[in-house]
């Protein structure tokens, strides 16, 4: 078939077809489902962030709820949630996924540099090169690279007798919330027992086994690293506090003192920092730390 005349079939189709109603019938359809697609009010609906389980009794009927609700004042779990046949409940199901989506979010959010300088600090990096790279090779997480060991030794002080530093660990939210009013607290605890620290700063994919060879580098007395912990379905601005007397590389985890769960929820950070203080001064004082500390 020419050109010519496959041009003129499609007009002659088209002439018989009435264009304008097909035109009018599809405007209708998209006004109607505008219409039906107008706002739709969710003030209503209840936000699930604000679901308290200890204060939520779910199961119909409990023998002893004076009792369940003791128990549950004891635990942020998951007790007292009910269910739907062999199912959770779709409630504590949506709350579950948000917590699971929350706690994955935090693992792989990096630290912004912003908040490093705010603070006044400087960074140094591991020998990771990526997030995924931190999260699949913890042991390139507890070295530093290069560059860092450089920056460590030119910009730190010497021989401290304390050496506090901030690592990201595995929740960027828990350092961002937690970390500067810890090491302020700490500091300021420090004073009283005319004890000094030596030059903060914050190492990106740090795994706690960084300190050990920063302990080496400087030729520190009490090594402190603050760290964002493993998030979990409870909170993800959990932090924790590993210490340890003259760490070197490669020595026993039982060497080391760890004081966790630093957040609103556990222990606040105001109280963690007197706490970690008075634990260097008896490191200090004994010389030892981990399991060797009284």
């Amino acid at each position: 078939m020419q050109e010519a005349e496959l041009e003129l079939l499609i007009k002659k189709v088209l002439s018989n077809m009435d264009i304008n109603n097909i035109s009018k019938n599809s405007a209708s359809n998209d006004n109607r489902k505008s219409s039906n697609a107008s706002f739709v009010d969710d003030s209503s609906l209840e936000d699930l962030g604000d679901m308290d389980f200890r204060k939520e009794m779910r199961v119909p009927n409990p023998q002893n709820l004076d009792m369940y609700m003791k128990l549950k004042q004891a635990t942020p779990g998951r007790i007292g949630i009910w269910r739907s046949g062999p199912r959770y409940t779709t409630r504590t199901m949506l709350r579950f996924r948000a917590d699971h989506a929350t706690a994955q979010d935090t693992v792989f959010k990096d630290v912004p540099e912003e908040f490093v300088k705010e603070n006044g600090w400087w960074s140094v990096q591991t020998r990771c090169t990526s997030k995924d790279v931190f999260l699949t090779r913890p042991d390139l997480g507890r070295r530093l690279n290069e560059e860092g060991v450089k920056i460590v030794q030119e910009r730190c002080q010497k021989s401290p007798k304390i050496e506090i530093y901030v690592a990201d660990g595995l929740s960027s939210m828990a350092v961002m919330t937690n970390a500067k009013t810890t090491l302020q607290s700490i500091e300021q605890a420090l004073k009283s027992y005319n004890l000094t620290i030596g030059t903060p700063f914050f190492v990106r994919y740090g795994r706690v086994g960084v300190m050990d060879e920063i302990g080496e580098l400087l030729d520190a007395d009490v090594v402190c690293t603050l760290i964002g912990e493993r998030p979990g379905l409870i909170t993800d601005e959990s932090m924790s506090c590993y210490m340890a007397y003259r760490p070197t590389i490669g020595m026993a985890e039982s060497r080391r003192t760890v004081v966790s769960n630093i957040h609103s929820g556990g222990m606040p950070a105001l109280e963690a920092g007197a706490y970690i203080a008075d634990l260097i001064k008896k490191m200090l004082d004994q010389k030892v730390s981990g399991i060797d500390l009284k």
